[in-house]
């Protein structure tokens, strides 16, 4: 049987399995059953290590949103996976070439370097990606297709719901805290795999803080 190291199931398998999420639009528990049809019993959470290990190939979403802090806006830049997951995020002063460069340097430095980052028409995002490439020698490919950020557009208004009832911040590092907590419920929420277990969000959530 040819292997992955470290892997106990065939390389053609995972290789497929990546394959099929990075190609298709598929969740990793739709492969999880699409696999179990086949006879491989397989956990999402495991194809989520493969998909993860075999980075460069991420496809992200990227995206900013505004939040109001003591009556003046700020930005909120925000990544997701294109199965809905949260990859990172960032409160900023400021939507412009410089905070996304700031973002995606966090972003890589933390998740790895995307593929391909998908965003609208903003020319400040084109423009910071393009710099980090030029900076880092890398070739993150730039797709602007608003279509296809709605997956990100939808997950601000998740997250956002809980910010409009807290009637706005007061200063910058309370909104960036508060922020950092919402986030992680809302990861927590999508049962995202730093989270998954046999254990609820709630219970979960009250480890962390903890």
């Amino acid at each position: 049987m040819i292997s992955c190291k470290g892997h106990r199931y065939p390389k053609e398998v995972i290789l497929q399995t990546v394959r099929w999420y990075l190609a298709y639009t598929l969740s990793t528990r739709n492969l999880e059953e699409m696999l179990l049809e086949r006879g491989i019993s397989v956990d999402h959470s495991t194809i989520n290590d493969w998909v993860l290990k075999r980075k460069p190939g991420g496809r992200l979403r990227f995206d900013e949103t505004y939040i109001k802090i003591k009556g003046k806006w700020y930005y909120l830049y925000r990544a997701v996976d294109k199965a809905g997951e949260t990859v990172d995020f960032l409160l900023t002063k400021h939507r412009d070439k410089k905070a996304v460069k700031r973002f995606l340097k966090k972003l890589v430095k933390r998740n790895g370097k995307p593929s391909l980052i998908n965003i609208d028409k903003s020319g400040a995002n084109l423009a910071g990606i393009n710099d980090h490439n030029q900076e880092h020698n890398t070739r993150i490919e730039v797709r602007q297709c608003k279509y296809l950020n709605n997956i990100v557009e939808s997950d601000h208004r998740s997250v956002k719901r809980k910010m409009n009832q807290m009637m706005g911040f007061k200063s910058f590092n309370s909104a960036r805290r508060t922020i950092s907590g919402i986030e992680t419920w809302h990861m927590i929420r999508k049962g995202q795999k730093r989270w998954r277990g046999s254990a609820s969000p709630a219970e979960q959530f009250y480890a962390l803080a903890g």
